[in-house]
């Protein structure tokens, strides 16, 4: 800081998701420019020199990640944000005022990694901390009070406006996902639209169909038996055959499109369970979750959540059900535990439900697995992929 006239540094907001960032988060360490000519052009010591010029190096090296992709790597920008802060201490206390405005990029990097990962109040002590030190080595390194005060303000607020930029990528961040999540919203209730529409439209006429074919049938069969009267009633067995399975075939497309959530399945399986005098102990995590995945995985989910708790009341004599929803590094487990005997693979219709399960969990990129619970009962366990 050897010379009055000098301005402060000024900080662009680091962009979020565009490579634009590392532009904004290094095009203001030109500025150090100024320290580096003074350390070659005031001394000739090379070693000397060559500490200068490592020291910065390292500081720009740093500096430059942590504050332009600091919130994906918090972890990494909170020790970056030490290192680069020591380095600002060491070349304040080693190579005198003229490293002194370091502390401004100290600043702005405690602002953009400190807003995310702390509360308000302890970023704006962060940053005030920041300007403590800085007022420090101004005494040490015997700064002119002039010069001490033009970059005083800076120091300050450049953290806290680094402080803003953070909040602000944080609000369109979020501001996306709510956008993401209305979309889902409104396909969702286009679907239930259309689900009643096919059942309203088509499911009281086919069930019509079906009646009056059997009707007609009946009708039919009092009359005296000839080849003719034979040859309507196998056309009308076969009118109310495909009317049956047509309405069922529609029913079946309605409950494809009424994509079921963890959280409708989990209340619907508070009450059957309860209804059937099973204890049941549920995760929080089942309703909060709930929406904040992929739509496909949780539907996999919940069809399994649905089928098991069916099991749990027709086949498995428990007096007790725990229901857990587990997350490991890529991977979201539903855990299903009870204290019964468990459903026997050897029946066919319970077989057919653990096989729909494992099919529809495959179709997901995920798996079902079995087991027993200790000291007893029974224990399934339905991942996917995150």
């Amino acid at each position: 800081m050897a010379t009055p006239g000098r301005k402060p540094p000024l900080f662009a907001p680091p962009g979020s998701g565009s490579p634009m960032r590392w532009v904004f988060s290094s095009i203001w360490l030109v500025y150090l420019i100024q320290p580096i000519y003074s350390l070659i052009h005031n001394h000739r010591d090379p070693l000397y020199v060559a500490g200068g010029v490592i020291v910065i190096a390292l500081f720009c090296a740093i500096y430059v990640p942590i504050v332009g992709n600091g919130i994906r790597w918090p972890r990494l920008a909170r020790y970056g944000l030490v290192a680069i802060t020591l380095l600002a201490a060491l070349a304040c206390a080693v190579y005198g005022k003229d490293w002194i405005p370091l502390w401004i990029y100290v600043s702005a990097a405690t602002g953009i990694v400190l807003a995310g990962a702390v509360s308000k109040h302890m970023a704006f002590l962060a940053i005030g901390a920041v300007g403590a030190c800085y007022t420090f080595f101004g005494w040490l390194t015997h700064d002119n009070p002039s010069d001490y005060l033009v970059v005083l303000l800076p120091v300050l607020l450049v953290g806290i406006a680094m402080m803003g930029f953070r909040m602000q990528i944080e609000l369109m961040r979020e501001l996306g996902q709510a956008r993401e999540t209305v979309a889902k919203m409104a396909v969702s209730e286009e679907r239930l639209r259309l689900a009643r529409d096919m059942h309203d439209l088509t499911g009281q006429s086919l069930s019509m169909i079906t009646l009056k074919s059997d009707l007609a049938s009946k009708h039919l069969g009092r009359l005296p038996r000839s080849p003719e009267t034979a040859a309507i009633h196998a056309e009308l067995a076969d009118i109310a055959r495909v009317s049956r399975q047509t309405l069922h075939d529609i029913r079946e497309a309605v409950s494809g499109y009424r994509r079921p959530t963890l959280a409708i399945e989990l209340i619907t399986a508070r009450t059957a369970l309860e209804a059937a005098g099973i204890h049941l102990d549920d995760d929080p995590e089942l309703i909060t979750r709930s929406g904040t995945f992929d739509d496909e995985a949780e539907a996999a989910l919940a069809w399994c959540l649905r089928e098991a708790v069916a099991n749990v009341i027709r086949h498995s004599g428990a007096r007790n059900c725990a229901i857990r929803l587990i997350e490991r590094r890529d991977e979201l487990s539903l855990e299903i535990t009870d204290d019964g005997s468990g459903p026997n693979p050897a029946s066919p219709k319970t077989g057919n439900g653990l096989r729909n399960m494992s099919e529809r969990l495959s179709a997901v990129g995920g798996g079902l697995t079995l087991s027993p619970a200790r000291p007893h009962g029974f224990h399934l366990t339905a991942a996917v992929s995150l």
